[in-house]
């Protein structure tokens, strides 16, 4: 590949989430609900998603959500999924306890570990019901404590305001009855904000469309904190000779089949196995519906693709690359620990073909709301620790005190703040 076929590869995603008309729409939005509350909120509501309600129809009743029905055998999944997300959110919570340390004599030093005071977690609707988002967004948000968490999600679309029981059945298992049917962007708006009906909130944080995620960065500039680009979906599998065909192509048809906007790319390190596999793929696309075939078509082609390499340490530098949201290791499993240890970029490594991505966003218990566009350079996916916040503390005796005086009237006398230094020197003059 050439170095902007690289970059080209890489940027997936990005021009879209800032396309500048797109930008300026949505920050014409977000100056409305500024200024005009629950009645812009409703106003966007009609405008693009067709549904018109009042103010004091945003609300999702409890009795709405006591009431939700939904397949048993789902509803059994998304308990089974749960019970999985808070074992892996608990280890974590348990591994940010208060710690202290005696830094030197005299001097203690060390942090408290406590929840954000509120959280909006945006659960997108439309292209499909996605019970999942809510509880990978709840249970973390759960665990930690969050006291005021608030859940937005948009009608079923073509109906007449009602949300998508699916979602409201996380709600009551968890325990959140703040809920709001809202337009997205709107929605993330009145959050930041604060509307007479939906409560203002700290941060805010879900997937969604370009649009959705315009919103959230701009807020950034109205004080609503957010965590990272969640983007259109991606994913990467590295393979070698070994990889069974069947299962890799089903395995990459996984995030290819989300949206015509998402990207798969595989990174193989046999030419056999390629062709292989697209032969596969062609097979398998069969069996998709249309509209899925469509997205998976778009996501492995003009969107992914696959990569020819030497070896496996070429495929660790191009994933690192990539950064995908998603990552899969299908190789040789004598080779898996030494493969592990390259990869630095990615949002999830999921080893071997025992580990689909389907299972990673449904059960596992380990994070999958994950970031995209290369994000996962920086950024790391939705846990406990996304709705903790770590406050410093410390505690010096008049020894230590004395000890570290010299230090701080030297640094005070250099950067020029003289009560700084005054402040040791009325101490101990």
């Amino acid at each position: 590949m050439t170095p902007q076929q690289r970059d080209d590869l890489c940027r997936r995603g990005l021009d879209d989430i800032f396309e500048p008309t797109l930008r300026a729409s949505i920050n014409l939005l977000i100056d409305d609900v500024r200024v005009r509350g629950d009645e812009a909120v409703c106003d966007a509501l009609a405008k693009f998603d067709g549904i018109r309600l009042t103010p004091d129809q945003l609300r999702v009743t409890e009795e709405e959500i006591a009431s939700a029905q939904i397949d048993p055998a789902v509803e059994n999944a998304i308990i089974d999924a749960i019970s999985h997300l808070r074992a892996f959110n608990d280890q974590v919570l348990e591994r940010n306890s208060d710690w202290q340390m005696e830094i030197e004599n005299g001097l203690i030093a060390g942090e408290k570990i406590t929840p954000i005071s509120s959280v909006g977690l945006f659960v997108p609707s439309g292209k499909a019901s996605y019970p999942s988002v809510a509880y990978q967004l709840g249970v973390p948000a759960v665990v930690a404590g969050v006291p005021n968490i608030t859940l937005i999600v948009p009608p079923v679309p073509g109906g007449l305001g009602e949300v998508d029981p699916a979602v409201l059945v996380v709600c009551r298992l968890l325990g959140i009855t703040n809920v709001f049917r809202v337009n997205g962007p709107a929605g993330i708006a009145a959050l930041g904000f604060g509307t007479a009906t939906i409560p203002k909130v700290r941060k805010v944080m879900g997937p969604g469309s370009p649009a959705v995620t315009i919103a959230q960065v701009e807020m950034q500039r109205h004080g609503l904190a957010t965590m990272m680009l969640l983007g259109p979906t991606e994913s990467l599998v590295i393979a070698d000779h070994t990889a069974h065909i069947g299962k890799l192509a089903a395995d990459l048809l996984i995030e290819a089949e989300h949206g015509t906007d998402s990207s798969v790319v595989l990174v193989c390190t046999s030419e056999e196995v390629i062709e292989a596999v697209d032969a596969e793929l062609a097979l398998q696309l069969d069996d998709l519906p249309q509209v899925r075939a469509t997205a998976a078509r778009s996501s492995l082609g003009p969107n992914g693709g696959a990569i020819l390499v030497k070896n496996l340490t070429e495929a660790a530098e191009v994933s690192n690359m990539y950064a995908p949201e998603h990552l899969q290791i299908a190789v040789d499993s004598q080779h898996e620990e030494q493969l592990l240890d390259l990869l630095i970029n990615a949002g999830e490594i999921l080893i071997g073909q025992n580990t689909p991505f389907s299972a990673g966003n449904f059960v596992i218990g380990a994070p999958a709301s994950l970031p995209t566009s290369g994000f996962a350079h920086v950024s790391s996916g939705i846990t406990v620790d996304a709705f903790l916040k770590r406050t410093a503390i410390a505690k010096a005796n008049e020894p230590a005190l004395r000890r570290m005086a010299q230090t701080i009237v030297s640094m005070s006398d250099h950067e020029g703040f003289s009560a700084h230094g005054n402040a040791i020197r009325r101490r101990f003059s």
